[in-house]
């Protein structure tokens, strides 16, 4: 892929809106993420016991409006980063999954906010966050294609195919992270007030546990917030942890 962007009208709508993207080049299965992904669900369940439920999270509360704004029900499909911490809540199960993936889910859940991680190899020319026109093919985890409806918030490639149900509730098995993934694209995404400096903070973990995990890969992310959002991030731009920043790049 080349370019990732948002849409005027989710820019518009959303003002806090803030973004952290990354590139990670050299992804094996063979990486032991336990000891990380342990850590930051100890700081997890740390934060659901003093808040009592992660409906009452910042981010999580903030998500939920942002699906009744875009005409989805937040407690019917929930965000993604809402379903691991109510699933870690009430059943205290966390699956291990690809070690990317799972490494990805164990952030969401210490940040409550939803990241998901694609196979930029499955992904065709620009890709942009915005409403669907309706029709664009979806391939669901179950090998089934549907058609998306419009007006609902996808991640659209430049082929016009979803890779996004109701924004960031589900993501695509067309491009989901599997073991012949060698490079990949992380999206975090918030919509509270304050998203910025938390993306800031999840970021700088997330690349810290991303190099632990995979000391050899390329790892580089950048933060977008504003008009940032509209312009988007040249994907080939995103430089490696010892590059040169791009668009307010938030590590340190």
């Amino acid at each position: 892929m080349s370019r990732f962007n948002y849409s005027h009208r989710l820019v518009s709508t959303f003002p806090f809106l803030a973004v952290a993207v990354f590139k990670v080049e050299g992804v094996t299965t063979d990486a032991d993420v336990t000891s990380l992904v342990d850590g930051n669900l100890d700081v997890a369940r740390a934060q659901l016991e003093a808040a009592g439920n992660e409906s009452q999270l910042a981010p999580i509360r903030a998500w939920r409006a942002a699906y009744t704004a875009t005409g989805t029900n937040p407690t019917k499909y929930r965000m993604a980063a809402e379903s691991i911490l109510r699933r870690l809540r009430t059943r205290g199960g966390f699956p291990m999954l690809h070690p990317l993936v799972t490494l990805c889910n164990s952030v969401s859940a210490r940040f409550a906010i939803p990241v998901a991680a694609l196979d930029l190899a499955r992904i065709s020319g620009d890709l942009s966050v915005g409403e669907a026109q309706g029709g664009e093919p979806y391939h669901g985890f179950d090998g089934v294609e549907s058609a998306m409806p419009a007006g609902e918030v996808t991640f659209k490639d430049g082929a016009g195919v979803a890779h996004a149900r109701k924004w960031s509730h589900k993501q695509s098995g067309r491009s989901a992270v599997s073991a012949t993934t060698t490079r990949a694209m992380i999206v975090a995404e918030a919509v509270h007030e304050g998203a910025a400096d938390d993306l800031s903070l999840l970021a700088a973990r997330l690349r810290e546990d991303l190099v632990a995990a995979w000391p050899g890969a390329s790892v580089g992310h950048t933060l977008l917030t504003g008009e940032d959002l509209l312009s988007g991030v040249d994907m080939a731009a995103v430089a490696s942890a010892n590059g040169p920043a791009v668009n307010g790049d938030a590590g340190g």
